[in-house]
Order: C-alpha cells, then sequence, then structure tokens
C-alpha cells in the first residue's frame, strides 16, 4: 500500500485495504503483529496466539501482505512476519473521519473523536 502523503488515500484503496481487513481472523493477525511490534513474530508464535494455523494463515498473511499491511522474511528456518501498517491503519481513519459531520444540521458540529 503506498501513499504519496499521510493523507492521501483514494476511495479504491481505502476499500481494498479494508476489504483485507474484512475478516475477524485476518484483523485478530493484524492486531497481534502490531502487539509485537517491529521485532515481529514467527510464523508458529503467530499462529499460537491467533489461533489460526497452517495453510489457513498463509492464506490470510497473503492477503494482509498483498494489501501492504504485512510483511513476512524468512531468518534461517523461521519465517518472521511484522506488521508495517501503521501509516495505513492511520491513513484510514483519517479517510473516514476527515469530513466527519460536514453535513450534519446539529447545531453542535463539534462531535471530537478523541
Amino acid at each position: 500500500m503506498k501513499h504519496d502523503t499521510p493523507t492521501d488515500i483514494t476511495l479504491t484503496l481505502a476499500a481494498s485495504t479494508f476489504a483485507a481487513l474484512g475478516s475477524e481472523q485476518r484483523l485478530s493477525v493484524l492486531r497481534s503483529l502490531v502487539r509485537a511490534g517491529s521485532d515481529g513474530l514467527t510464523i508458529g508464535e503467530l499462529g499460537k496466539r491467533t489461533g489460526v494455523t497452517g495453510s489457513t494463515l498463509t492464506h490470510h498473511m497473503k492477503i494482509l501482505a498483498q494489501a501492504g499491511l504485512v510483511t513476512q522474511e524468512k531468518q534461517g528456518r523461521s519465517i518472521i512476519c511484522a506488521a508495517v501498517a501503521y501509516d495505513a491503519v492511520r491513513d484510514l481513519s483519517t479517510f473516514l473521519l476527515k469530513e466527519c459531520c460536514a453535513d450534519s444540521t446539529s447545531p453542535d458540529k463539534d462531535h471530537s473523536h478523541g
């Protein structure tokens, strides 16, 4: 997932990235990798933490990697998986919220988000 600027995201790109996250198992895999930080996790440890193993985990990792959300790197006999999506996920959030309440007719248009 390539971005020119932190908020330069198209509807098409947002839709394809959200589609990659449109599975509870894939979302669980990504969350586990985000929790692990830049060190990542071996494919075996990732499977233990998420309960997703074997060909199912391989399938989900392929989809997440194609969306630019994770990487897989062979280190010796292990495959290390890591999240690389911090900016991409932030961009998705910005995409959804940047025009929040723009069409609201409510007198209180300041709907803070945190």
